[in-house]
């Protein structure tokens, strides 16, 4: 089954952006393109969580760009809902029954995609780290929103499963206009049609990089591994 969702580009001009007293960025202007996934690396504390959290409207006096969806580093599953109704939390906490009723199949279809099918009533605290970052991508597509935003989805996950993740969301997002916060280069460079670094204080973003191929790229490429190694030459180099 498939799900045809609108995604536009994203376009930030001039912006300043501050997390409490701190200002991450200042006359930021960035492009993210419809329908692509653009990745951000940078150093611990330059900003891209804050980044994300701008564009999603979610730090104090900012206001939501576009309708969109937001997949944090955690899960935050609900421990007393089971699966499925943790998958439909959004159309619950809005209250829109008639759109909670739409949206049963199409979260029962995702958990299918995402492999957990067969776990539509059970607690989150039945499933392993794997199985409730899946059920958190099945919860964040099923906000059919065009724009998704992604903090770090798959940084707590075994070697295996982060890749066969990546590979998911590759699929399951395609078309999407997707931002992917990082530290892993690699992840990166397998997922972004666009990656961009983010250095300095207040942080300024270097020029885009677009690896060659579809995504998801194959990790043990060779031409892949040699850019990998030039951004975390580039990573090291930046403050």
């Amino acid at each position: 089954m498939t799900f045809v969702v609108a995604s536009p580009s994203l376009s930030v001009r001039s912006a300043r952006i501050a997390f409490g007293d701190r200002v991450v960025a200042t006359d930021l202007t960035l492009e993210f393109a419809g329908g692509r996934t653009t990745c951000l690396l940078g150093r611990s504390g330059v900003g891209k969580t804050s980044l994300l959290r701008w564009l999603a409207g979610l730090l104090p006096g900012t206001e939501r760009l576009q309708p969109l969806a937001y997949m944090a580093q955690r899960d935050l599953l609900l421990p007393w809902l089971s699966l499925l109704d943790n998958v439909l939390l959004g159309y619950r906490l809005r209250g829109d029954t008639s759109a909670l009723k739409a949206a049963k199949p199409r979260a029962r279809t995702l958990l299918a995609e995402v492999g957990l099918g067969d776990r539509l009533g059970d607690l989150p605290e039945m499933l392993s780290a794997g199985m409730r970052q899946r059920a958190s991508l099945a919860r964040t597509l099923c906000e059919e929103r065009g724009v998704v935003l992604m903090d770090e989805p798959f940084a707590h996950l075994d070697a295996v499963t982060r890749l066969e993740l990546q590979d998911l969301a590759a699929r399951l997002l395609d078309g999407r206009t997707v931002i992917l916060v990082t530290h892993d280069p690699l992840e990166a460079l397998r997922l972004g049609h666009q990656v961009r670094v983010l250095s300095g204080v207040p942080f300024t973003v270097g020029p885009p990089i677009e690896p060659q191929g579809l995504v998801p790229r194959n990790a043990a490429d060779p031409g892949l591994l040699g850019l990998q190694g030039r951004l975390i030459a580039e990573l090291r180099s930046v403050t």
